[in-house]
């Protein structure tokens, strides 16, 4: 029985196929040992103007190439030897770094430079920003006087509960031991659960301010000793305090990782992160027992070691801490980064890189920077207790379906002495996405720097002055500034590699209204 596929036929003899479908892939007729001798070397061509014996390298003569290879601390150069390719290690002979080492062994700079190359291979990644060395620095100085306050704080709670002496009672202290803990992961969930957005927006503030809690709790365990009586009231409190900085610094660190991480290797950044803050913590340890052992023979002097410590270690473990927040440059954008960003372009038409925001906005242990200033911006929705003028009220009355949001002021009393101050308030449509936040925001800096432009000392009282139809000309022209001014905003903002896609925004900054068209 014969067959008729064609598609058989076309796969009996591959080899006799000399022509393609395709004319522009014309492959050179050779031999197979001409393609391996070209895969030695590349000499063995001939060029315009150039004989082969011109080109042909001696045997014993080795020609350099301009090829580095850097790899575990070894510089090796490519060389061609008579039709072979070699790859030998060589010196860096760009490296002038050791010049000044004229006399010495060259074996052991060359040991230098192999253990300095593998223990960065070690505890740093491949591809990480600029400032990731500044912030690994300050992040040793926490790390080592934390991990030797816990263990002070660890001895003085042991001494507080009898360990070591004949009175005590193993299941009396071991009971605390897990009552204590078991109440710190209860409030650490229930902080976790309360405080789960601001871990976005106010990262660096939420972070200090719980490291400061942290170290607040190495003090009052240390006090466990003086008062033994109230071991389960103190240590409970203590922990309670461990366990809430304990979620926060689990919750920020891949965000924290991810600002490192500029070629996507956050795995990466990652898993040197926890090499770091194991090899730093073992060396916390390892001051705390030397400490130990110099005043081991003096019994009164080893209790009062840790009071002492104390301030000295806390200073350098909070110094550490807010030096190292500094140097984290985060990309994501917040209600507070996104203000900067817009006003640095409509003062110069720039958009500012994240080192520069960060710097700008700081830490923020006293409060955001744009709450301070004269007619601040909040994103939510209108407060009742907050006097809205009657004219904008009216204005809200023309709201139409196709708006994703609207912008009004208020009067709201703000502080301890309840002083009134004029505000401005973004409320956001259900339906609205980044484009909205980010021209709605843009819209009220435009509004904010038109009235600031006018009364800056007087901004409360200029309810009264202004009409319905300042208000609507002002909305109106900043609305078509903001619009016209959103490709190019957008732009650069991406390329000073800022994440557009989404705006943070904080559980009230979140609240959203619905626009009823029934009442159209």
């Amino acid at each position: 029985m014969h067959s008729t596929n064609q598609s058989s036929r076309l796969f009996q003899y591959p080899c006799k196929s000399t022509s393609t479908q395709y004319p522009i892939f014309i492959f050179p007729k050779f031999s197979s040992r001409k393609f391996v001798k070209s895969l030695r070397t590349s000499i063995d061509y001939k060029q315009e103007g150039a004989s082969k014996e011109d080109l042909v390298v001696p045997s014993n003569v080795a020609r350099r190439l301009p090829i580095i290879i850097k790899k575990s601390g070894k510089v090796s150069r490519y060389f061609i030897k008579g039709d072979s390719l070699e790859l030998l290690c060589v010196d860096e002979e760009e490296d002038d770094s050791t010049s000044f080492c004229l006399g010495l062994d060259d074996g052991f700079w060359k040991l230098i430079r192999l253990t300095s190359s593998a223990a960065k291979d070690f505890f740093l990644p491949k591809q990480v920003s600029d400032n990731y060395i500044s912030y690994v620095k300050w992040k040793f100085l926490h790390r080592v006087f934390s991990s030797a306050l816990q263990v002070l704080a660890t001895q003085a709670m042991f001494r507080a509960i009898g360990i070591g002496q004949s009175r005590s009672l193993a299941s009396s202290a071991a009971f605390n031991w897990i009552l204590k803990d078991g109440l710190g992961r209860l409030s650490r969930c229930i902080y976790t659960a309360s405080l789960a957005s601001a871990f976005d927006t106010n990262l660096k503030r939420v972070r200090f301010s719980t490291s400061v809690l942290f170290s607040l709790s190495i003090g009052v365990e240390l006090m466990t000793p003086v008062f033994p009586q109230y071991f389960l009231l103190l240590a409970s409190i203590a922990n309670i305090a461990k366990q809430i900085s304990l979620s926060c610094y689990l919750a920020t660190g891949s965000a924290v990782h991810r600002s490192f991480a500029v070629a996507d290797n956050l795995g990466e950044v990652s898993a040197k992160a926890q090499i770091q803050t194991v090899c730093f913590d073992n060396l916390g340890l390892l001051l705390a027992v030397l400490l130990n052992m110099l005043f081991q023979h003096n019994q009164r002097l080893q209790a009062c070691l840790p009071f002492v410590l104390y301030p000295i270690f806390s200073t350098f473990d909070l110094l550490g801490i807010y030096q190292g927040l500094k140097h984290i440059n985060l990309q994501t954008l917040t209600k507070d980064r996104l203000e900067i960003i817009l006003e640095r372009w409509i003062e110069f038409r720039q958009v500012p890189s994240p080192a520069e925001v960060s710097k700008e906005e700081g830490i923020g242990l006293l409060g955001s920077r744009g709450s301070k200033r004269v007619w601040p911006i909040r994103i939510g929705c209108l407060d009742p207790k907050a006097q809205i003028p009657t004219l904008l009220m009216m204005a809200m009355q023309s709201l139409c379906s196709d708006d994703g949001y609207f912008i009004t002021m208020e009067l709201s009393s703000q502080g301890f002495r309840r002083i009134p101050k004029s505000g401005i308030v973004i409320c956001l449509r259900e339906e609205a996405n980044s484009v909205d936040v980010i021209t709605s925001l843009l819209q009220t800096c435009y509004i904010r720097k038109s009235l600031g432009a006018n009364r800056t000392k007087r901004s409360y009282l200029s309810f009264s002055d202004l009409t319905l139809q300042d208000w609507t000309l002002l909305t109106r022209e900043s609305k078509r500034a903001a619009r016209d001014d959103f490709i190019a905003l957008n732009k650069q903002m991406q390329e000073q590699g800022w994440i557009v896609k989404n705006v943070l925004l904080s559980a009230e900054e979140q609240i959203r209204y619905i626009f009823d068209k029934n009442q159209l």
